[in-house]
């Protein structure tokens, strides 16, 4: 096995890591503390402690992108429709215990001040910031991890989420407490990707239970926590757990504003404890300072309003009351009015450089419930013949005012991943070769030309989707009409996210839905690879599958076919390897699998979108990365934006 290097595995430069470990305080900690107003008036009025016993000994510091700031204002933004909390993370709660940088080309310290690692990458020894403090100013320590580990991680009646890289088929990381602020990751097999995978958008859940708070909803620390639960509504000690920690579902994180954080803002009014909004307010404990030795962050709120849906938001940006947005807002058909406001509503534009790998990826479920829906999405020539339907470039002038151009989910064309093939097949816009294709599938009719299935049901597929992203409702429905013309009869359901996010994934027993996000090249195309192997809960085209994969005793787990079983295989050899040569053949492999298997159906290749912000927002990039995963804005660091 070739050795790896420290900074190769870290992904980072050596310097970061040796001045993060060497534990040296720059020369302004010994000056005077410099801090937020409304905090030096509490520390005056003896309500708060001095700044010096708030921060750790080694504060991260951050590097303001343009000029250190000033402290004041709040930060205007939005949650639409009730959507998906989870989107908090890239505002106001990406902490791990390393993080990529804001060019998303390294993985750097963060609540970990130094990570070291064995050649073979089954090792990981981790120290922790001494003196971080949670944001009710209690001791972030070894105690924490080893509490989320010990009690939440390994006990199976919790369910926790977004763990694979912890998680090796039945073996699981093994964590051991090394001192108060020092513990080790020990895997099984090689992770050459675990520092990656460990910064990737809300994986990280080692800084976001702190045992003083957490345990007492546990049988284990309060004989009582079973009967406070039922009294309060929940069936138990389980439920009332999962709804205060959030560990199974990041958005009930969230909607509890009394779990101490170590994020630049917390939850003062979490979601639904007001119908008007929710705002986060500034972490007195935060542990990062700027290289002038502010406490950070320099913006005191972020006002999250609760709105309807994205129309009524345009009009909230077209009048200048959001700060700084692209969610819901940065549709082609949205920027000529927003282009035309800029004077009016005092903002401008920034750019988001796609990493995704189509603009909609539409997934029939091929593990349904119903064996003979299941059996009809999983055939091939349906799926190819389905797709021959769509005439895509109608599609881009209509709803993309003629930008781009056709392609199916798969890697950016350019990326030394690219797969042609995947790319480029069933494409074409053929009524004829639809027709030949689904004939082999379902040569049946009924008296209005409707195609009927194996069991002589008219086959009507539900396309379940989120009502907020426009662009993709537009093209849905134009691809309704298109769909009937070659014997489909397809139907489009609406919904709000957080229904949504329900309905697909706490369910099978949808017919199809709609999705882009997931990794188009680079970095990101190893991390979230949810198209072209179902490995996670993001591969809507058959959950059942990648149930299989992550636990196949589960009793919805559908064992997939060989040839799938192969790529999750080589997916596993992706992950493991330290050497880049057999990562990168392995991942070749699957991708030529993913193109005979046809998981999906794309639309076109993904344009870079847009963001608006007030023009006194200072320190935001002119350009950020469009992906959860990375997740933006949050590794440009939000915390040194500030208000001129």
């Amino acid at each position: 096995m070739n050795k790896i290097t420290r900074r190769q595995l870290l992904g980072t430069s050596t310097a970061a890591f040796a001045a993060a470990a060497s534990g040296l305080r720059p020369a302004w900690a010994e000056e005077a503390s410099h801090e937020a107003p409304m905090l030096k008036a509490m520390v005056d009025a003896g309500t708060l402690p001095a700044l010096a016993e708030r921060l750790p000994k080694n504060p991260m510091v951050v590097t303001p992108l343009h000029d250190v700031g000033t402290y004041g204002g709040t930060w205007r933004s939005t949650i639409v429709g009730g959507g998906s909390l989870s989107m908090l993370f890239r505002y106001q709660a990406y902490e791990p215990l390393v993080r990529y940088n804001p060019e998303w080309t390294s993985v750097i310290p963060n609540v970990a001040e130094a990570v070291t690692a064995n050649d073979a990458a089954t090792e990981f020894t981790f120290k922790l910031r001494e003196g971080t403090r949670w944001s009710d100013g209690h001791p972030y320590t070894t105690e924490d991890v080893m509490f989320w580990y010990e009690d939440v991680f390994m006990n199976p009646e919790i369910e926790v989420t977004n763990q694979d890289h912890l998680v090796n088929g039945d073996d699981k990381a093994v964590f051991t407490k090394i001192d108060d602020f020092t513990f080790k990751v020990t895997l099984k097999s090689p992770n050459g990707l675990f520092l990656s995978l460990l910064a990737w958008a809300d994986s990280d859940q080692t800084t976001r239970f702190p045992k003083h708070y957490l345990s007492t909803f546990l049988p284990k620390y309060n004989a009582d926590a079973d009967a406070q639960a039922k009294t309060a509504g929940m069936a138990g000690w389980v439920q009332m757990f999962q709804k205060k920690s959030g560990a199974a579902l990041e958005d009930d994180f969230f909607l509890n504003s009394d779990i101490p954080v170590l994020h630049p803002w917390k939850m003062k009014v979490a979601p639904g404890e007001s119908t008007e909004h929710a705002i986060a307010e500034r972490n007195a404990y935060y542990f990062k300072v700027d290289t002038s030795g502010n406490q950070l962050p320099y913006l005191d709120t972020i006002d999250y309003v609760l709105m309807a849906d994205a129309q009524v938001l345009l009009l909230k940006c077209l009048q200048g009351e959001i700060d700084m947005l692209d969610q819901y807002i940065g549709t082609p058909t949205n920027k000529p009015v927003l282009f035309d406001g800029k004077v009016a509503g005092d903002y401008d534009f920034y750019t988001t450089i796609s990493t995704q790998p189509n603009e909609m990826a539409i997934c029939l479920n091929m593990t349904h419930p119903d064996a003979v829906k299941a059996g009809l999405y999983a055939n091939k020539d349906f799926r190819a013949g389905f797709s021959h339907a769509i005439d895509r470039q109608a599609l881009i002038d209509s709803v993309y005012v003629g930008v781009g151009s056709p392609s199916q989910t798969a890697i950016r064309e350019g990326d030394p991943l690219y797969n042609e093939r995947l790319a480029k097949q069933f494409i074409e816009f053929d009524t004829a070769k639809a027709n030949e294709f689904l004939d082999k599938a379902a040569p049946e009719k009924d008296s209005e030309g409707f195609r009927l299935d194996s069991s002589g049901r008219r086959i009507t597929i539900v396309f379940e989707q989120d009502q907020n992203r426009l662009e993709m409702v537009d093209m849905m429905q134009l691809i309704m009409p298109m769909l009937k013309d070659v014997g489909i009869d397809g139907q489009l359901r609406l919904m709000d996210r957080s229904l949504w996010e329900v309905r697909i994934r706490e369910n099978m027993d949808y017919d199809a839905t709609t999705n882009r996000f997931g990794g188009g090249g680079g970095l990101a195309a190893f991390l979230d690879p949810r198209y072209f192997v179902p490995y996670s809960g993001n591969a809507f085209y058959a959950p059942g599958w990648q149930i299989w994969y992550n636990d196949k005793s589960a009793p919805a787990a559908v064992e997939p076919p060989e040839q799938v079983q192969q790529a999750l295989k080589l997916y596993d050899q992706v992950k493991s390897t330290i050497d880049e040569t057999v990562r990168v053949d392995a991942y070749k492999q699957m991708l030529e699998i993913a193109a005979d298997q046809f998981y999906s159906i794309g639309i076109k290749i993904p344009n870079d979108g847009y963001g608006i912000r007030k023009n006194n927002m200072r320190n935001v990039p002119d350009q950020v990365f469009n992906s959860f995963g990375y997740p933006s804005p949050a590794p440009t660091n939000p915390e040194q934006y500030y208000k001129a």
